[in-house]
């Protein structure tokens, strides 16, 4: 195992090196650039990202960054080159793009991120002041779906093709077929305020009065803030998982040893929980980390921005917009590492659930 470890652990240098120079070569054609972007703010042409957003979507966006491009480039035309030269060797565009690559490659294998181009804090600070938004929509999300998707799955295969596996079916996949921002706005609509009940509020992660809050009631309050958010993102998850439960189990039920445990005179309890559980829920388990990274990072900018939620998708977006380039690959680089960590992390939690299985014995 230690010799599989070593090689998964190798292999992530070239991945992530391919990943960075791919994201880099993109951004060296991308319309607009930092150094654009403050000579449109100094010439009255910078429009900010969240009036790009609000303007028509991603094409009405990508065209806007365009147009503001094209018009810095114009109003360039009355600054001091001096000046702009100075704004190009302050973003470090004075070097030649392969420089400026393997310059920061150098810096981001010894965890230096630098500072964000727009506000005047470090690219960790700035991630870390938005994490805990992160990690609760990640972490709560992972656990929510696993409690209920797993029990759910369970009893629908040993339900199977009964009306109470019919019905769950229709209700889990259609509520994986509504987006979750969707969903969400239907959440706003009946239950913060919108038209209807006002029970849940619609902004961040806890009250205005939070600190002067006992730890109960500050547990409540954070429960309460999250309540909406969670319900929005959760309604998809459950899908996935309920389904991949279920299909475990009826894939072990069928199988020649259940049928063998069953005529030694095994009640059903026994033959589940004894023999049936642990080879199904295989797959359920080792899958654990990759939910969780799969929560933390891919499934709530939507969310984060309809609930005012101050996370890393939205840093991450809004970054791209306004050309941030050290929190774009900073957080792309750190995204990459962990996700490549966990996948690591689920192979290993493949042999602690199931001994027999040896990763060495095979080719990665």
């Amino acid at each position: 195992m230690l010799t599989y470890i070593i090689r998964r652990t190798l292999l992530m240098i070239p991945t992530i090196l391919g990943i960075m120079l791919i994201s880099f070569l993109v951004v060296q054609f991308a319309p607009g650039g930092p150094v654009e972007r403050v000579i449109a703010q100094l010439t009255g042409n910078d429009v900010s990202a969240t009036q790009r957003v609000s303007g028509g979507g991603a094409d009405a966006a990508q065209s806007t960054a365009a147009e503001a491009a094209n018009s810095a480039y114009r109003g360039a035309q009355g600054l001091d080159p001096q000046f702009i030269a100075q704004l190009e060797k302050q973003f470090g565009f004075d070097k030649p793009a392969h420089e400026r690559f393997l310059l920061m490659i150098w810096n981001y294998a010894r965890f230096d991120f630098g500072k964000s181009y727009f506000r005047d804090v470090s690219v960790l600070q700035l991630i870390g002041e938005k994490l805990p938004v992160s990690i609760s929509l990640g972490l709560w999300l992972t656990l929510l779906t696993y409690l209920v998707s797993i029990p759910l799955g369970i009893h629908k295969a040993m339900k199977d093709g009964s009306r109470f596996d019919v019905w769950t079916s229709a209700i889990i996949i259609v509520g994986y077929a509504i987006p979750g921002f969707l969903f969400a706005i239907l959440l706003i609509v009946l239950f913060a305020g919108g038209s209807f009940l006002d029970w849940f509020p619609l902004r961040g992660l806890w009250s205005d009065n939070w600190a002067e809050l006992s730890l109960g009631q500050k547990i409540l309050d954070y429960l309460w803030h999250l309540a909406l958010p969670l319900t929005a993102m959760a309604l998809g998850a459950f899908a996935t998982m309920t389904l991949l439960t279920k299909n475990s189990f009826l894939d072990e039920i069928r199988k020649q040893y259940v049928m063998t445990a069953r005529a030694k005179g095994l009640d059903e309890g026994q033959v589940l929980y004894g023999h049936v559980f642990r080879n199904a829920m295989l797959i359920v388990i080792a899958g654990f980390p990759g939910a969780f990274v799969h929560a933390f990072f891919t499934g709530s900018l939507l969310i984060e921005t309809i609930f005012s939620l101050d996370g890393l998708g939205l840093l991450a977006f809004e970054s791209v917009l306004n050309r941030d380039y050290p929190v774009v690959f900073a957080t792309l680089f750190i995204f990459s590492l962990v996700g490549l960590v966990v996948n690591l992390i689920s192979d290993l939690m493949y042999t602690w659930v199931d001994p027999r299985i040896d990763f060495e014995a095979r080719e990665v």
